[in-house]
C-alpha cells in the first residue's frame, strides 16, 4: 500500500518496508514519547535516540514521508501509526494493550480486530494535512483488510488524573463503549474516570481538553473503555477507544479517505 497527494507530491503514505523506514519511525517516535513528553522504557535506545518495544516486529508500520528529507539520516519519517492485527496478537499471544485493559469481550465477539498505537506526528507537521494523510492510509488498511473493529490506547499528557478530571468524566459519561464490547482497565490498576457526575461537566471546556486524535476517534463514532490507566513510564494518563468501522459514515468515509480521483496509488 503507497499514495501520494496529487496537491502535495512531497508526501507520501505507505507502510514501512525498509530498516530505513522503520528506523526513521522509531526516531520519531523518540523524539515525541521521550525528548518531548518524558516517557521511558526498557528498550528505548538513549544512544541511537530510537523508541522501541518487543512488539514492533509484530506489528505493521504505517508511515508518513516526506521526501524532501534525508532517508540516509533518517529524518524523512514525520509521522507514524503502528497496527497489529488479530490474527498476529493471537500467534504472539496477546495484544500490546492487554497489559493495560482486558479485552475479552472484543476477543471473543467474532470480529476482526486491529490495534492501533504509537500515533504520532513530527512538530513540524502538526495542524496541516500529515494526521488527514495518515487517516486517509490507515483508511485503505481497514478496508484492504475487511476490520470491523479498531481499539487502542490513547493517551493524555500527565499523570495527575485530577488535573483530568473534566475530560475523563466527560469521556466515561458521555462516550462509554456499548456494555456488549466494553474493555475496562484491570482492577488492580484501573483509575476511575467518573471523577466528577454528569451534571459537573462543563461538556465545552472538556472537549477543549481533549486531545486532537482522542476527538477524531470521537467525531468517527468511537467509545472508550471503563477506566483509566496512569502509565508513569510514559507519563502519560491512557483511555481505551473502541470503534466499530461499520459506524462511520459514507460522509465521514469520504471526508478522511478523499475521493478516488484526489488520491494516485503507486
Amino acid at each position: 500500500m503507497c499514495f501520494m497527494a496529487l496537491d502535495d507530491p512531497c508526501f507520501t503514505v505507505r507502510l514501512a518496508g525498509t530498516e530505513s523506514d522503520l528506523l526513521a519511525a522509531q526516531r520519531l517516535r523518540y523524539s515525541v514519547f521521550i525528548e518531548e513528553l518524558g516517557g521511558d522504557g526498557p528498550l528505548v535506545d538513549h544512544a541511537n535516540r530510537l523508541e522501541r518495544d518487543a512488539f514492533d516486529p509484530d506489528f505493521d508500520h504505517l508511515v508518513l514521508i516526506d521526501e524532501r528529507r534525508d532517508a540516509n539520516a533518517l529524518d524523512h519519517v514525520v509521522g507514524v501509526y503502528r497496527l497489529l492485527s488479530g490474527e498476529r496478537a493471537a500467534r504472539r499471544g496477546r495484544f500490546y494493550s492487554e497489559d493495560e485493559y482486558n479485552l475479552a469481550r472484543l476477543k471473543t465477539s467474532g470480529r476482526k480486530l486491529l490495534e492501533l498505537g504509537r500515533s504520532c506526528v513530527h512538530p513540524e507537521y502538526r495542524g496541516g494535512s500529515a494526521v488527514f494523510l495518515l487517516w486517509q492510509g490507515l483508511a485503505e488498511y481497514i478496508t484492504t483488510h475487511e476490520v470491523d473493529l479498531l481499539f487502542g490506547v490513547a493517551s493524555f499528557h500527565g499523570t495527575d488524573v485530577m488535573k483530568l478530571a473534566q475530560p475523563l468524566s466527560l469521556l466515561h459519561h458521555f462516550h462509554l463503549v456499548p456494555e456488549s464490547l466494553r474493555v475496562c482497565a484491570w482492577p488492580e490498576h484501573r483509575v476511575a474516570m467518573d471523577l466528577l457526575g454528569r451534571d459537573e461537566v462543563d461538556k465545552p471546556a472538556a472537549m477543549r481538553a481533549v486531545p486532537a486524535l482522542i476527538k477524531g476517534y470521537l467525531r468517527l463514532g468511537g467509545c472508550v473503555g471503563e477506566g483509566a490507566f496512569v502509565d508513569h513510564a510514559f507519563n502519560t494518563t491512557d483511555i481505551c477507544l473502541v470503534m466499530e468501522t461499520a459506524r462511520i459514515t459514507e460522509r465521514q468515509r469520504a471526508f478522511y479517505t478523499r475521493a478516488k480521483d484526489e488520491v494516485r496509488v503507486k
